[in-house]
Order: structure tokens, then C-alpha cells, then sequence
């Protein structure tokens, strides 16, 4: 079963719920005229109504500022009637033609996606394998190099005052079990913490969180193996450095995963268009929907 059968048999489903609502709506209004709407101002055969406008006005706006809004709107409407009027008299007939087209087109291509959007949604498998990403990161490593420093750290900011700060930074540095779970233990009186060394980070992002660190001086600070302790009038900052990836290395897959998984996802979605548009030209051509005709 193709994919336009799928979604045309849910489809006529909707439509029968929608028209018999429509139907029964229709009993109640068949007798009501849009006279009865109130109208607020005219230009020429289109009139602006009050229900046209009283989903804009809030429900704690005062009475001077309602009067003033409703003015505002009908004066604004008012002045694009017009001049959409007077363009059409004045705009020549070839430019007229132009922007009919354009709006044509514009409204075509809004139908056709939204319908194209609801079937690829309905069919499209979102899940991308390990082995998927590692085979396309393989093939593609090289279009992934970095363009920008990237750091694994461990990082710590301790308030000024605080007491134990050599025994914070030896456990930092060292970070064996007993470190971590002694941390662990003190970190409620940490300002800040980062024991996942494991994730990548970019150099930029690491400077924002560690004021003393600049562009300037971060080749300093910022390399494999490196502890460093800065300080300012803020704060006691510790870190650790596990690893450094500089610009033009090679783009870790870790870090490249979810850029790879949109790339991987957006060729899927393109390849069940590409297959939806071939179904509709087949199923038409079968039921003698769409025929092209010879040419001399």
C-alpha cells in the first residue's frame, strides 16, 4: 500500500466526520444572513467587521484604550483598501499579472507542502542506528574539521572564602574514586561543578564560565594534561584538562553526532518525497487523472 492510499483511506474518514458537522452546523446557521454582523467601516463593496477585530483586543484593556486601538485598526485597515484599490487601477496590467502569479504560486506551494509535510510525518522512520552514523562520519570525516578549540575538562568554582581549597584541588587533579565520592560530598558548597570530562566542549563556552580566561591567554591554560587554578573577585576557579582538540582536527563523532543524525534524517525525508510525487504521477496516470498529450 502506497503512501498516498494510507493517508487518503484516513483522510476519507475525516472528511465524513467533517462534513456531517458541517451539515448539522449548517441547520442552525442556513437562516442567518451576514447582516446580522455589525459592520465598524467600509471602503468600497469590503467592509471590516466587529467581529473581525475583537480576538485583538484584551480582555483587561480599559475603554480609552479600546476606542483608541479600534481607531488605530479601522484608520490602518482603511489606508491598506485603498491603496490596494488604487493599485489596481494604476499598477500596469503586465505588473498586475506578475504578482497574480506570485500569489498564485505562493498559495500552491503552501497547499502542496503542508500536504507533502502530513504524509512524509506519517511514515518517516526518525530513529538513525550507531551503525548509520558511524558509517556516513566515516565516509565524511573529512568535511567534519573543526573550526574552533575543543577542550574535556573538569572544572570547579569555589567561593572566595572557601577553606580546603588545596585539598579540593589535589582531589580535582587526581580524581580517583575517592576523590570523586569525597567531591561529591562537599559539592552543595561549590558555586559551580564538572566532573564529565568525557564531553566535549568548546573553548569559547569554557571562557564564558571562567572570567580570568581569555582568548588571549587561553593557549596557556587550556592544554591536554593541564591543571589550572584562576581567581578573581568573584570566585576560585580549578580545572582540569583531559583533552584538546584545536582547529582543523578532525571533528570527534561524539560531538558531530546530532549535526549527522539531522543530516542523515533531512536525506530520508527528501527520499520519501522524491518517492511520494513518483506514487501521485503513477496512481494518476492509472486512474486516468493526469494525461499528457501528444505534441506536434
Amino acid at each position: 500500500m502506497t503512501l498516498t492510499h494510507i493517508f487518503k483511506t484516513k483522510a476519507n474518514r475525516l472528511l465524513v466526520v467533517f462534513f456531517t458537522f458541517i451539515l448539522v452546523l449548517s441547520c442552525d446557521m442556513i437562516f442567518k444572513s451576514e447582516v446580522e454582523k455589525q459592520p465598524l467601516a467600509r471602503v468600497g463593496s469590503t467592509y471590516l467587521y466587529k467581529e473581525d477585530i475583537n480576538e485583538l483586543l484584551k480582555n483587561n484593556i480599559s475603554k480609552e484604550d479600546s476606542a483608541s486601538f479600534v481607531t488605530n485598526y479601522i484608520n490602518n485597515w482603511a489606508t491598506k483598501q485603498l491603496l490596494l484599490s488604487k493599485s489596481k487601477i494604476n499598477l500596469p496590467q503586465e505588473k498586475l499579472q506578475e504578482f497574480n502569479d506570485l500569489i498564485e504560486n505562493y498559495k500552491t506551494d503552501l497547499y502542496t507542502r503542508a500536504y507533502k509535510d502530513a504524509l512524509v510525518s506519517k511514515s518517516e522512520d526518525t530513529i538513525i542506528s550507531n551503525a548509520e552514523l558511524t558509517t556516513f562520519y566515516d565516509n565524511e570525516k573529512e568535511n567534519f574539521k573543526l573550526k574552533e578549540k575543543l577542550v574535556q575538562l573538569r572544572f570547579i568554582e569555589l567561593p572566595l572564602e572557601f577553606i580546603n581549597k588545596e585539598n579540593v584541588a589535589l582531589r580535582l587533579d587526581r580524581f580517583n574514586a575517592t576523590d570523586r565520592k569525597f567531591l561529591d560530598s562537599i559539592g552543595i558548597q561549590f558555586r559551580k561543578l564538572n566532573y564529565n570530562d568525557s564531553i566535549w566542549v568548546r573553548a569559547s563556552r569554557v571562557i564564558n564560565e571562567i572570567p580570568p580566561l581569555t582568548l588571549e591567554n587561553e593557549d596557556r591554560y587550556l592544554k591536554k594534561s593541564q591543571f589550572f587554578e584562576l581567581q578573581d573577585s568573584l570566585g576560585v576557579y580549578l580545572a582540569k584538562v583531559s583533552n584538546v582538540l584545536n582547529p582543523n582536527d578532525i571533528s570527534p563523532l561524539s560531538y558531530i553526532k546530532p549535526t549527522i543524525k539531522q543530516v542523515l534524517l533531512n536525506r530520508r525525508r527528501l527520499a520519501l518525497i522524491r518517492k511520494l510525487e513518483t506514487e501521485i504521477i503513477d496512481d494518476a496516470i492509472k486512474d486516468k487523472e493526469f494525461q499528457v498529450y501528444g505534441q506536434d
